[in-house]
């Protein structure tokens, strides 16, 4: 990034990007979607958002904190926009690929006309639940890696030899243990899905991947317990925390403060109480 240069950022997006961008001294440039369109960038977006200074897209499929995620046509038809600016690089991030509730996971790596524009992030703290050893990966043109190596090997010492081999073998196995936990996970889903759909107002949509449900709650501003008035999502967060014991994040963290970010990463038990508890504390808004 040089000062000023545009980096496109889709929202919802993770709570990091817009940071990361600006530690760059480059300009985030927001593209805003809605759950009518679950949470996904059209082509048109995206045509629309570019300009002479436009450096990058930020993208990440499967979603956190939508849970959504871009099937193979609709990432050729964003491809199709990015070959159409040559000077355009894409940084995908990929750390959910593993955690798909149906089809396959596609990238815009895959494209041939942008394949050498696009920088893959990824990590084993998702997909094998190794979210402890701290490794992370990414796949890109050589010259770009070459870069980053040099700037990694100033600032960073390097991850251990124990989560290094550690790695290595969740990257070689057959995938098994992968599968019981995206299965563990999609019952999880349809748990919350469930119980979330017995509490008036909330609008979700269905996610198709990683471990968030991101409804929205726009039915509950204004609202008021007689002691509490729900003005935004940040109160109606601690609202649920202080009332229902029950932490969730507030989606203006994520771009969007017309949501909560719901995470089923739990055990079953726990998820149907937590969403009872969420219940009868949304019930007492009125």
């Amino acid at each position: 990034m040089n000062h000023g240069d545009e980096v496109i950022i889709p929202v919802p997006y993770w709570v990091s990007y817009i940071e990361l961008v600006k530690l760059a001294d480059g300009k985030p440039v927001e593209v805003f979607s809605t759950i009518e369109n679950d949470f996904k960038m059209t082509p048109e977006q995206l045509e629309k958002a570019i300009t002479p200074k436009t450096k990058m897209i930020f993208f990440n499929s499967p979603s956190n904190p939508t849970g959504s995620v871009y099937s193979k046509d609709e990432l050729q038809a964003l491809a199709g926009v990015i070959a159409r600016h040559p000077d355009l690089f894409v940084i995908s991030d990929e750390i959910y690929e593993h955690i798909i509730f149906s089809g396959r996971h596609e990238t815009l790596a895959r494209f041939e006309n942008i394949r050498d524009r696009v920088i893959v992030v990824n990590g084993v703290s998702k997909g094998y639940a190794m979210t402890g050893w701290r490794i992370g990966y990414m796949a890109g043109p050589k010259w770009l890696a070459k870069a980053c190596i040099k700037l990694q090997g100033q600032t960073t010492s390097g991850p251990c030899s124990v989560s290094q081999r550690a790695a290595l073998a969740a990257l070689r196995s057959d995938g098994s243990f992968t599968e019981e936990m995206k299965t563990t996970f999609r019952r999880r889903r349809d748990l919350v899905l469930g119980l979330m759909d017995e509490i008036p107002g909330l609008k979700h949509t269905i996610p198709q991947g990683a471990f968030y449900l991101f409804p929205d709650i726009s039915y509950y501003l204004g609202k008021s317990d007689g002691d509490k008035k729900i003005g935004n999502d940040d109160d109606l967060t601690y609202y649920l925390l202080d009332k229902a014991y029950v932490a969730v994040v507030p989606g203006n963290a994520f771009g969007d403060p017309n949501c909560i970010r719901i995470s089923y990463a739990a055990s079953d038990i726990d998820l149907v109480k937590a969403m009872h508890r969420i219940k009868e504390a949304l019930e007492k808004l009125i």
